[in-house]
């Protein structure tokens, strides 16, 4: 129950992503018809139902664990009677996964995603200021101190109505000499996803191998079912 639970949040949390994403707000994300439903009053909108009704059946999976630690909590050492009580909450809490897991992969393999719209929306955002204080580090520069300095350079930008993306090399070097040409590279968000090489890293190497281990793990999980299953 408790690793049903677990993975009923985790698909929570993913279905909540694509509630997200899939706003206009956003528009990372369309989700296919099948998976969706027609507003009442709006012709336009394409309610995410399947996605939130897993969003809503995790608190049964959590709600069903608990059932269970209460029903255990007071109990001897020893089978008691009490236990009848864990077949309901184990049932009911399979019928919810299968089918959540089942609904989540036919949503993500039948989404429509818009990275030509998730790119733009780096743009502008500052979200590799980091990637400039790991620069100045990288060149021997205590990282507080290339805190501060990009720091300094992200406040220029916000009052003279500028972006990351807008800065020049001379710019940068007024607020520390060590920064070179190179340092306009590293400002580019695909360059920050790809240099994060490390295992559990965001570059496409990293993310594959992280998949590849992924799939390892579940074909050891499946032969060790099938041998609990199939005995003989």
């Amino acid at each position: 129950l408790f690793v049903c639970a677990l993975l009923m949040v985790h698909l929570s949390r993913l279905a909540q992503e694509l509630i997200l994403w899939s706003a206009p707000e956003y528009g990372y994300v369309e989700l296919s018809d099948e998976h969706t439903t027609g507003s009442s009053i709006m012709p336009q909108k394409k309610n995410p139902d399947i996605a939130e009704l897993i969003r809503g059946r995790s608190a049964l999976a959590i709600g069903n664990l608990t059932g269970m630690l209460a029903l255990l909590k007071g109990l001897p050492l020893t089978y008691n009677r009490d236990l009848q009580d864990d077949k309901p909450l184990l049932f009911a809490t399979l019928d919810t996964v299968i089918p959540s897991v089942t609904l989540m992969r036919q949503m993500l393999e039948k989404a429509r995603w818009n990275t030509e719209r998730m790119r733009a929306a780096l743009q502008g955002d500052f979200s590799t200021a980091t990637e400039l204080a790991d620069y100045l580090v990288r060149k021997g520069v205590p990282f507080r101190e290339a805190h501060a300095i990009v720091g300094g350079i992200v406040r220029e930008c916000l009052q003279q109505g500028i972006a990351l993306e807008d800065l020049t090399l001379e710019m940068l070097q007024r607020h520390h000499p060590r920064f070179e040409a190179d340092a306009l590279e590293v400002i580019d968000p695909m360059h920050a996803i790809r240099a994060r090489t490390i295992q559990g890293g965001t570059a496409p190497e990293a993310v594959q191998q992280q998949i590849e281990q992924a799939k390892q793990w579940l074909g050891i999980i499946e032969h060790q079912l099938n041998e609990l299953l199939n005995p003989n």
